[in-house]
């Protein structure tokens, strides 16, 4: 199941359950793992891409690893809310781990752009910021995701 409506999503996992967080990039995908009670989104391991098929491979090894029993993947939207090429290749990613559990395609618009600003607050150098971002948007979206959940 694939979906962008928080409340099929919740009816998918009534029991709740560890999630996922995943912000995709060109070159990493970053994770995070929330607890199964649904309260805190932390970062986890950052997945350099490759091919496809390696990609999902390890997603998958850590989605077992962690009990996994749904994904929370961010949604890269315009400013005006519609669709671009990098959300259309987002559904075809979720489409193609849709084996992996019920996804739930959050919008992610002002993710990254939150994390950089609370890392240049922190006086946070350039190099940790890049070594770093990508897992802390991933829990940035997965946060946001499970306070949505919790509320309905």
């Amino acid at each position: 199941m694939i979906t962008t409506a928080r409340e099929a999503f919740r009816d998918a996992l009534p029991d709740g359950g560890r999630l996922i967080g995943l912000d995709l990039g060109t070159k990493t995908i970053g994770t995070a793992l929330c607890d199964a009670g649904w309260s805190f989104a932390s970062p986890a391991t950052l997945v350099r891409r490759t091919k496809f098929t390696k990609d999902k491979a390890a997603l998958a090894d850590l989605i077992a690893a962690q009990g996994v029993r749904g994904l929370v993947l961010g949604l890269p939207l315009n400013l005006d809310g519609t669709e671009s090429p990098r959300s259309q290749s987002t559904r075809a990613f979720a489409r193609n781990c849709e084996d992996l559990g019920p996804i739930l395609l959050w919008d992610e618009r002002w993710s990254t752009v939150a994390v950089e600003r609370t890392m240049i607050e922190q006086d946070m150098s350039r190099a940790k910021r890049a070594e770093r971002i990508d897992n802390l948007a991933a829990a940035h979206i997965l946060q946001a995701a499970i306070d949505a959940l919790v509320m309905i």
